[in-house]
């Protein structure tokens, strides 16, 4: 009995880092994998990015072009300590004899706290290179000492023209074209939502599905895919262009334009859940403090939406885009959150005054530490107007609210705080 025939996704699977497609940014000349190649050894990375980008093609591909180490991979969801063990212990063998171990971690997030901890003793000595993939954001993901220890690459969901050269790859290794119109070829590739993967799956259906002489234009492919072809594409009105109209009304405050794209995007099949996450991330980007209502209502939404299912789900979030239209909007906390980010990053890791640190410890005392906090409690209108900056930094101001909304308020306070704060500095 012959055996079964290879996906043709793994038939296809890049050999070499320069087959990998969609990832330029990092592959181009001076990008950090171009870089990597070049360098005599290799650091600890984690590759993080969307399914089917090209993560694990990578890791294989970059194992192959270093020979020195071995390679050994391993599934985070199929895999315990016991098998971090093993992995462990046969890499302290490699070592003995001169030889380096890629151990390349699939879906790393998955492990706990103390599995990942159980790499960074292996890391630090040499014993194992980690290549860990994760489709989750490595920093709420992944510990912080693991990340410390490893370099992030990001890699992108792949654009219409990687998954067109993907489809060419495919067409000539089956050696025809795929039997399609240009409008349901189109269709396609929306269908794959920037995953490599996806697309050949997809096209290896549709050479199974067609009959001798077909061309299957929308409807066809739809009917043999059992997929909703959406009724839009990511070239021309697709996805991105509709969901930056949604956040652009909101914004803007039109109600009435808002809720059409809106409808325009669930009656084209596009993910609820999805939208959700796209109202909450304008609660908080547009209107934020303005209406601290905003969030909150947005957050109800996506959960109403989780009880009520489809399609009276919809209605809630429907409710929410007409919610956040109408809110009175506010970008202050936003540009203060950047700003604020910006001033952590560069100014590094200055020491809060010793004041305003609790010293558990008798020695801590002795160094000062708490010494002169005014507990703001026992101040009149609870306010000390003490300077809580470091030092070397100096007093910043990341968070101005217009006198819009809820912010009006806060605005007030803010300006009788400072008011306070001068007169107890007796300026």
């Amino acid at each position: 009995m012959e055996a079964p025939a290879r996906p043709l996704a793994d038939r296809l699977r890049p050999r070499d880092v320069g087959d990998l497609v969609g990832q330029e940014h990092l592959t181009g000349e001076g990008g950090a994998i171009a870089r990597l190649l070049e360098a005599p050894d290799l650091p600890s990375l984690i590759l993080w990015g969307p399914p089917g980008t090209g993560k694990t093609s990578f890791a294989r591909a970059l194992a192959a072009s270093r020979p020195a180490y071995a390679f050994e991979p391993i599934s985070a969801i199929f895999s315990g300590v016991a098998d971090l063990k093993k992995a462990f212990e046969a890499a302290r063998l490699r070592c003995q004899t001169g030889q380096g171990t890629l151990l390349f971690v699939d879906e790393i997030h998955r492990f706990n706290k103390a599995q990942q901890d159980s790499f960074l003793p292996v890391m630090e000595d040499g014993t194992v290179t980690l290549i860990g993939a994760t489709t989750e954001n490595p920093s709420f993901a992944l510990n912080s000492a693991l990340l410390s220890r490893a370099r992030v690459l990001t890699f992108r969901a792949l654009d219409e023209a990687a998954l067109e050269l993907l489809l060419a790859r495919a067409e000539a290794n089956m050696g025809e074209p795929l039997p399609l119109t240009a409008a349901a070829r189109c269709a396609l590739l929306g269908m794959a939502d920037g995953d490599g993967r996806a697309i050949l799956t997809l096209a290896e259906d549709v050479w199974r599905a067609a009959k001798p002489g077909e061309v299957m234009d929308e409807a066809a492919l739809a009917a043999a895919l059992q997929r909703r072809a959406p009724l839009y594409d990511k070239a021309e009105e697709g996805h991105y262009n509709l969901v930056s109209a949604l956040h652009k009304c909101v914004r803007g405050s039109d109600p009435d334009a808002a809720l059409y794209y809106f409808c325009r995007m669930v009656e084209a099949g596009e993910d609820p859940r999805f939208l959700a996450r796209r109202l909450v991330r304008m609660a908080v980007e547009d209107i934020g403090l303005a209406d601290p209502q905003a969030l909150i209502h947005a957050r109800a939404a996506a959960d109403a939406f989780e009880q009520l299912g489809s399609p009276e789900g919809e209605l809630a979030l429907a409710n929410c885009v007409l919610y956040l239209a109408t809110a009175p909007k506010s970008n202050a906390a936003y540009v203060a959150f950047k700003a604020a980010s910006r001033v952590a990053k560069d100014a590094g890791s200055l020491m809060p005054p010793k004041t305003i640190l609790n010293a558990p410890t008798r020695l801590m005392k002795n160094e000062g530490y708490g010494s002169g906090y005014a507990y703001d409690h026992d101040e009149p209108h609870a306010f000390s107007g003490q300077d809580y900056w470091p030092e070397k930094l100096g007093r910043q101001n990341f968070y101005r609210p217009p006198e819009r909304g809820f912010e009006r308020e806060i605005l007030k306070r803010l300006e009788f705080w400072e008011r306070l704060r001068r007169e107890r500095r007796g300026e």
